[in-house]
């Protein structure tokens, strides 16, 4: 999500343009499969097992880049979503729409060779890889829809960038309880190798509960591994706590909170540790 963007020539008033999936040459569906075997390798025991059945439902283990038309048909049946290229990130307006009208925006542009490990704008792996697989999922689908649903009344009350630490901290840096350990569940933890190793084991970021107005005044870092990951402890209760909270009265305490520095641990934060919570 960003603040001003131009939108391209060549671009839909919705910012769509054509995946054009027949122009990708054999070395960027290298790329591909060279990324989609190393992070399929290393999720089993890490990643939530609802994100390896979304792979599975969508048949995304045939060798290079999906086919938007394809998982979009898929998607429809299972969940009603559609996925749709765009160019690059889109306006927050944009995107909000797409999202309520439950349609995800992917990049269709995958990074170079020399970029398997950094990537700063998210590319078609990160999109596709690491979003699409959970929307196969129906309540993290629902969740999905209801963010978009809130973007748009969010984008009325002036507050996108408290809405977009949610965003932030569930759908792109997200871990879940599983027992008494954590698996991940973020795509842009999910789509890369060594968040995918640190978010689970490095004993430097902290681990808290999830609570909707701690991840709304915790500001994050795009150019660096996390320093703090919330914990769901399911989808169920995530889309029930977006659903059944009434976010205005909530927009208008925020006003008056300061944020909360990344590294900073409140005397009411659940902190977790690799493999048990306290």
């Amino acid at each position: 999500m960003t603040e001003v963007l131009e939108r391209p020539a060549a671009a839909a008033a919705d910012w769509t343009i054509p995946q054009d999936w027949q122009r990708y040459t054999p070395a960027e569906h290298a790329v591909w499969d060279r990324l989609y075997a190393r992070q399929t390798a290393m999720l089993p025991g890490r990643v939530t097992p609802e994100f390896l059945d979304g792979l599975a439902l969508l048949g995304m283990d045939r060798p290079g880049i999906p086919d938007f038309r394809d998982l979009s048909d898929r998607l429809m049946r299972l969940t009603g979503w559609q996925v749709v290229a765009v160019p690059g990130l889109v306006p927050d307006d944009v995107f909000f729409d797409h999202l309520a009208n439950r349609r995800f925006v992917a990049g269709n542009f995958i990074r170079r060779p020399d970029q398997l490990d950094y990537l700063q704008e998210p590319d078609v792996f990160h999109d596709v890889f690491g979003h699409v697989p959970l929307l196969a999922q129906p309540v993290f689908a629902d969740y999905m829809q209801a963010y978009g649903e809130g973007g748009r009344r969010a984008a009325g009350l002036g507050v996108i960038h408290h809405l977009s630490r949610l965003y932030w901290y569930t759908v792109e840096f997200g871990l879940i309880r599983s027992g008494d350990e954590l698996r991940l569940y973020g795509a842009g933890i999910v789509s890369s190798r060594g968040e995918s190793i640190y978010a689970l084991e490095s004993p430097v970021p902290n681990r808290l509960g999830f609570d909707l107005a701690r991840v709304m005044r915790t500001p994050y870092r795009i150019d660096d591994y996390q320093q703090a990951y919330f914990v769901i402890d399911s989808f169920d209760d995530l889309l029930a706590r977006t659903l059944e909270t009434d976010f205005g009265p909530l927009y208008a305490t925020l006003k008056g909170a300061s944020d909360v520095a990344i590294t900073e641990i409140l005397p009411s934060d659940r902190v977790w540790t690799r493999g048990q919570g306290r």
